[in-house]
């Protein structure tokens, strides 16, 4: 029977980001947790952290949808590497 909760290094695994990173999501109330046991360790319930995720999907949604991608957006990005992380170019001019 799988685990109905996360330890927050399994957040932070399942979300690739760092366990601070899970910890301030935490911390912040954007993933709700419990303190169990005498040491207090978080913990995060499997459906709080697909809701997290969920939410999240949402919100670049409604983020898309409200700044559509134009043609200033394509100058200013660059490559997209082997991750799919795309990598952002500002637009230098050197100045003599």
């Amino acid at each position: 029977m799988p685990s109905r909760f996360l330890l927050l290094a399994d957040v932070a695994e399942q979300l690739n980001i760092s366990a601070a990173q899970a910890y301030a999501l935490v911390r912040s109330g954007d993933l709700p947790a419990i303190k169990v046991g005498g040491r207090g360790q978080w913990r995060v319930e499997v459906s709080e952290l697909e809701g997290y995720i969920q939410r999240m999907y949402d919100q670049t949604r409604a983020f898309v949808s409200q700044h559509p991608f134009g043609a200033t957006d394509a100058d200013a990005v660059g490559d997209v590497d082997a991750v799919g992380d795309v990598d952002v170019q500002a637009d230098v001019k050197a100045t003599t």
